[in-house]
């Protein structure tokens, strides 16, 4: 096939290309230099004869292109009835060469030799036809064709990605049309993804590794849907910002526009009552969100690779959560997040706070897996720092029974034992706003006998309704034995920690800490925190990206000196 282009190529010079072109455009009868430009459109052309063709066959296609009929799949409608009308056939036979000069144009889009500059005018002639193709309306039939061959190329195309974002993303209908097309390659990557799940070869491997396929599928769909604008709160500049001058119709053929809708809101589509034929700014924000939801509930569906879920999970409590018709919808992605544990939990955090305080989600266990999470490798974590923040806002609550505070503040004392300087601080600030919060804790500040440790463990049993039995795994004996913490660090519940009967003996080891910032903050716990009206909050924020840079940093006076005082 090379070879035979090549000849072609050779038969045929700039100049010639030109007069075929000027023919093709002046009469019909020279209908036949179509076929033969189409063949320039190719990966391997050379991109001066490419871009000559491509001049005279958009030229052409562009003022017929509401005259043609539909592409051959849909078509069989009105076939019987005008097979034998010569001016039908020969519209249909330039309907099927329009159809080639895309899929060609496609083809040299994603091609790796094709170079940048090249790309960037095949990209601007395919929107041209999107923008056009459908009797001056948006063609999102061509528009799907396209996203769907980026998503399932088998080659990195960040630049096509990025010039798509940069030019066109700003415009209202095509940012509406891109998530309809994300949405439906999302499903059908979950389908394709249950399918090959099931279908594997003889040998045990999946057939044709159709894993990596789908996650560079997941990686295209995410960088595209990640970089579409987030739907706008001010809905009287919409209308304005239109790739097709026509703009959104609300009839039926026209929105949906080759794609194919659900008979539901086909249904919704004809009943609504609009003023005029365009679509209100207000409705045509709503369907934005709505399709927006729709198409980030599918993609979250997917099985992420773990890259891929760590970023949408740093965004999503900001890029997502505001703009979705209905946030709860998440709750199934980050309670899933939230018990995988580690890292994801800590980033699955932010998000699923913003379900719990503002939207009113129900997660009976968050606070038994936020405890979970307290562990030394979490003070040297990419994102230790918004963690520490919601750490400190989850235990703001006055709702908070004592023995989970107990809990809380006991732990990370523990923790202070074995972490950075940096670390040590930041568990001072939380400890200092949680005595400072809670009251009834501050027992475990000074404690002398036994009889009140086994007061304040019956109190923590009656808090507790689940977990009353399993509390008492220490004799009333031991209790009142001097010189035994009876808090089980390794304890993953809360409730059975036995933070109630231990005391904050690690925080005394702070005072002579080697490092001088450690020793000298924590004197602040010395105060009678129950006293609020003498003492304030820690902003845990000038805390929670510390490390030893920053310490040290801090101790070095504008002189170039060390800080020695104490």
């Amino acid at each position: 096939m090379a070879s035979i282009l090549s000849k072609k190529l050779k038969k045929h010079s700039l100049k010639e290309l030109k007069t075929l072109g000027q023919q093709l455009l002046s009469s019909r009868t020279h209908i036949n230099n179509l076929p033969l430009l189409l063949t320039f459109i190719s990966p391997t052309s050379p991109p001066q004869h490419l871009l000559e063709s491509l001049l005279s066959l958009q030229s052409f296609f562009t003022p017929v292109l509401p005259q043609l009929p539909a592409s051959s799949s849909k078509r069989r409608k009105n076939e019987d009835s005008a097979k034998d009308d010569p001016e039908f056939i020969y519209k249909t036979w330039l309907r099927s060469k329009f159809d080639e000069l895309v899929k060609s144009l496609v083809q040299v889009l994603l091609a790796p030799q094709t170079e940048d500059a090249l790309r960037e005018v095949v990209l601007d002639t395919l929107m041209e036809f999107v923008k056009l193709g459908n009797n001056g309306r948006f063609h999102s039939a061509i528009y799907h064709k396209l996203l769907h061959s980026i998503v399932h190329s088998t080659e990195s195309i960040d630049f096509v990605t990025d010039l798509l974002a940069s030019k066109y993303f700003k415009y209202t209908d095509i940012r509406y049309f891109t998530y309809i097309s994300l949405e439906k390659l999302a499903s059908t990557l979950e389908a394709k993804d249950i399918s090959d799940d099931k279908t594997v070869s003889t040998d045990g491997n999946a057939e044709s590794n159709p894993r990596g396929s789908i996650e560079l599928s997941i990686h295209k769909i995410h960088y595209i849907i990640a970089s579409i604008p987030s739907p706008e709160s001010n809905t009287e500049t919409i209308q304005h910002q239109m790739w097709s001058g026509s703009g959104f119709s609300s009839k039926e053929g026209n929105l949906k526009a080759g794609l194919e809708l659900s008979e539901a809101e086909n249904k919704k589509l004809k009943t609504e009552k609009q003023d005029n034929d365009v679509l209100s700014a207000a409705t045509l924000a709503k369907k934005m969100k709505l399709k927006f939801t729709k198409a980030w509930i599918s993609f979250l569906r997917l099985p992420l690779p773990v890259e891929i879920y760590k970023e949408v999970l740093v965004t999503l409590h900001q890029a997502v959560i505001p703009h979705l018709s209905n946030p709860l919808m998440l709750c199934d992605f980050l309670t899933r997040s939230y018990d995988i544990g580690g890292v994801v939990s800590v980033m699955a955090l932010s998000s699923l706070f913003i379900l719990m305080t503002q939207h009113g989600l129900e997660y009976p266990n968050f606070y038994e897996k936020l405890y979970a999470l307290l562990v030394p490798s979490i003070f040297m974590a990419k994102h230790r720092a918004k963690f520490f923040q919601l750490l400190d806002s989850c235990l703001k609550s006055p709702l908070l029974p004592a023995y989970m505070a107990a809990a809380f503040a006991k732990k990370l004392s523990r923790l202070a034992l074995s972490v950075p300087p940096s670390g040590a601080l930041v568990i001072i600030a939380l400890i200092h706003n949680l005595l400072r919060r809670h009251p009834s804790i501050n027992c475990l500040v000074h404690r002398e006998d036994g009889n009140e440790t086994e007061r304040d463990d019956s109190k923590a049993e009656k808090e507790s309704s689940d977990g009353a039995e399993d509390s008492k795994t220490v004799t009333k004996m031991s209790s009142r034995k001097p010189g035994i913490d009876h808090f089980n660090n390794e304890e993953s519940n809360p409730v059975k920690s036995g933070a109630m009967r231990s005391s904050l003996w690690e925080i005394d080891t702070l005072r002579h800490h080697y490092c001088p910032p450690v020793s000298r903050f924590v004197l602040s716990l010395e105060n009678d925190l129950t006293v609020r009206a003498k003492t304030t909050e820690i902003n845990v924020a000038d805390f929670s990206s510390g490390s030893y840079a920053t310490i040290f940093g801090d101790e070095i006076l504008p002189g170039g000196h060390l800080n020695v005082t104490t």
